[in-house]
């Protein structure tokens, strides 16, 4: 694809074709990718720990931090390359981000030790916390806004592919290459990379905007006045319940399961693989939903149904409503996924979308980070069905957040 550069933003590569569907398919198709690279190492980080452990003699307190420091790199990463994006353009900072997390990936494969290691994956960590609101941004710039809540959900559908991959590939790559051949594998992403920094250039309005943007800091502008603190204080209640009942339920679930009723592993796993396909069309059905209904309605659906279906998969007892339950009820949980990022590029100017993107998430994702904790706080009180249930009281404030905190932008053009 033919790029040209214009004049007064900063020599900012636009492709021609970014005025129309071309160009936006291929923005969703690259941003999609990106976010997708993202579960992929997080779940195959989880496959491999017991490995690395024994091959560097690691405690299961250092195995844990590798996964708790790979987080907290994400979350400090997504702050600080959403605002990067906002200043220096979204596929520009999204092919850094890309870059940042490939290398140092692979630099894990050669790790000597904990502390190189925990280096190695607290740095790629920061690449892997811009991509999501990066991305999101670039594809709600780039599509036609009857589209952009679809095309934002393919975005969200990324994270379940790369998951879903990493679930099939690594249990039969990883006796043959090893963990170090498991991370060399994460070089990958510098190919994504290239294709991106070479065939695609960037959103026209973002282009646009940079001609005429009065220099302003990005974060101030997630709080510029009473009608936008209360949305972005609604979208950080958003966020942060989609989160921690995401991690609450998925990380406890398979002890939940094996507990109560004696499932094994391969058994676990299957529940696992299930609930995730659920998730995944409620993600593709939250975004073709949105766009024909409106933003609000579509998340009160989803807030009602998830309180209703954590209540109901609490009381089950046979292994097949189990299974079908467990898809049902992560349709509902991870399902709005799919409306955020439409709703949070409605919401915020240009200047700040990326950074309203990044920074609103991952503080709901760090919030997120207390879910595993809380439920088996309560489990080990009381019992896993007490801990399941209460995770549905935590979607009665999302409701409240949406009826009085989340304006309706369905449609509207991007300042």
């Amino acid at each position: 694809m033919t790029q040209k550069y214009v004049a007064g933003a900063g020599d900012v590569p636009v492709a021609k074709a970014n005025e129309g569907d071309d160009y936006a398919r291929k923005a969703v198709i690259a941003s999609t990718v990106g976010y997708a690279l993202d579960g992929f190492d997080l779940l195959i980080l989880g496959f491999i720990l017991a490995a690395i452990s024994a091959d560097l003699g690691l405690s299961s307190t250092q195995a844990g931090s590798l996964v708790t420091w790979t987080l907290v790199g994400a979350v400090v990463g997504g702050i600080v390359f959403g605002w990067l994006s906002d200043k220096f353009g979204r596929v520009r900072v999204l092919n850094w981000t890309i870059l940042l997390f490939a290398v140092f990936t692979g630099l894990c494969a050669l790790a000597q030790g904990y502390w190189d290691l925990l280096a190695y994956r607290t740095i790629a960590g920061l690449g892997l916390g811009g991509e999501f609101g990066i991305g999101m941004a670039l594809a709600a710039e780039a599509c036609r806004p009857e589209q952009r809540a679809r095309m934002s959900s393919y975005v969200g559908l990324g994270w379940q592919a790369g998951v879903l991959v990493a679930a099939l590939v690594t249990p039969v790559l990883l006796p043959i290459v090893g963990w170090r051949g498991m991370f060399a594998i994460g070089v990958l992403p510098a190919v994504v990379a290239f294709v991106i920094r070479h065939f695609i250039g960037e959103p026209k309005i973002f282009v646009e905007s940079q001609k005429t943007a009065v220099k302003e800091n990005s974060f101030k502008l997630l709080v510029a006045d009473g009608k936008t603190t209360r949305a972005s204080l609604g979208v950080v209640i958003l966020t942060s319940v989609q989160n921690f009942g995401y991690y609450g339920v998925m990380i406890w679930m398979p002890s939940y399961l094996s507990n109560q009723f004696g499932y094994s592993l391969t058994k676990s796993a299957g529940w696992t693989a299930i609930t995730i396909l659920g998730m995944a069309f409620g993600i593709w059905l939250f975004g073709q939903l949105a766009d024909r209904v409106g933003r609000r309605p579509i998340f009160l659906l989803y807030q009602v149904g998830a309180v209703a279906s954590v209540l109901v998969y609490s009381q089950l007892t046979s292994q097949y409503a189990l299974l079908i339950g467990g898809a049902i009820m992560g349709m509902f949980v991870n399902g709005m996924l799919g409306g955020y990022g439409a709703l949070i590029s409605e919401l915020y100017p240009t200047r700040a979308r990326a950074t309203a993107q990044n920074v609103l998430f991952n503080i709901g994702r760090a919030v997120g980070g207390f879910g595993p904790l809380a439920v088996g706080a309560v489990a080990a009180k009381y019992s896993f069905s007490s801990a399941i249930a209460l995770l549905a009281s935590i979607y009665v404030l999302d409701i409240i957040a949406t009826l009085f905190l989340i304006p309706e932008r369905k449609g509207a053009a991007l300042e």
